[in-house]
């Protein structure tokens, strides 16, 4: 019998990487999607058993890349790829919503009719979303409107899937300590006038317990959507934003 997989979308990102040491510890095979093969070389040396697939989400040609290189069932896709933190609503460029709605919303689609020949009773669709999609910001519009159109999307899938026993979840991190955001931080400081400590001291404030979310975080609740409980979860919205939402439900 074939190996069960776990594809990933944005494997190289720092989410990508902790995600994918999860998943393998699992006992899952990989299948790490990224756009160059180049960049997936770190993840194979570290997991030699790792299939790299070079595709990239935002175009339609990644359905065939994706479904050509699986070799098994699918247990479980992951879609977790970045957009461009473009600016607030009155100043981002009206192409940075269209791209981020591509890659978050279509991305997803593709990456799910790449797999859908492969899928099992059991088996999870996961997005990667963001907490700005609930909780809107004044610097990233295109993340909020692209992941708050992706929570829409993971309850159609939900439905839409349901009668096959494949469940859809979409997991909402708030700000997360990664090297992209210390990029924005300093940039926003820059405008500012100020040190990137200060950009970064803020935005631990918003949350309940003055701390960003980590990838090894939104790792864990990846891999515990594979237990048979998480059923009950589909077409649901885990928020692990760190206290940082403050509207109900």
């Amino acid at each position: 019998m074939s190996q069960e997989l776990a594809v990933v979308v944005g494997a190289t990102g720092a989410f990508g990487n902790a995600i994918v040491d999860r998943l393998a510890a699992a006992g899952l095979g990989v299948v790490a999607v990224a756009r160059t093969a180049a960049s997936l070389a770190a993840l194979q040396a570290r997991h030699p058993g790792l299939i790299a697939c070079a595709a990239d989400i935002a175009a339609d040609d990644a359905i065939e890349a994706i479904r050509a290189a699986l070799t098994g069932p699918v247990r479980m896709v992951v879609h977790g790829p970045g957009v461009a933190v473009a600016g607030g609503i009155l100043t981002a460029p009206t192409e940075s919503m269209v791209d981020a709605v591509n890659i978050k919303v279509g991305g997803m689609l593709r990456l799910v009719r790449a797999v859908d020949g492969r899928l099992r009773r059991g088996s999870r669709l996961v997005a990667i979303g963001g907490h700005y999609g609930f909780e809107p910001t004044a610097y990233a519009a295109a993340a909020g409107v692209a992941n708050s159109a992706l929570a829409n999307v993971m309850r159609q899938l939900s439905l839409a899937y349901g009668e096959r026993g494949v469940t859809a979840h979409l997991i909402a991190p708030g700000p997360a300590d990664t090297e992209r955001l210390r990029r924005v931080a300093a940039d926003r400081a820059k405008l500012r006038g100020v040190t990137v400590e200060v950009v970064l001291d803020e935005m631990k404030a918003e949350s309940s317990i003055r701390a960003f979310t980590t990838p090894g975080q939104v790792a864990w609740a990846v891999a515990m959507l594979l237990d048979p409980e998480a059923d009950a979860l589909t077409g649901s919205a885990l928020m692990l934003d760190s206290g940082r939402r403050r509207g109900l439900p």
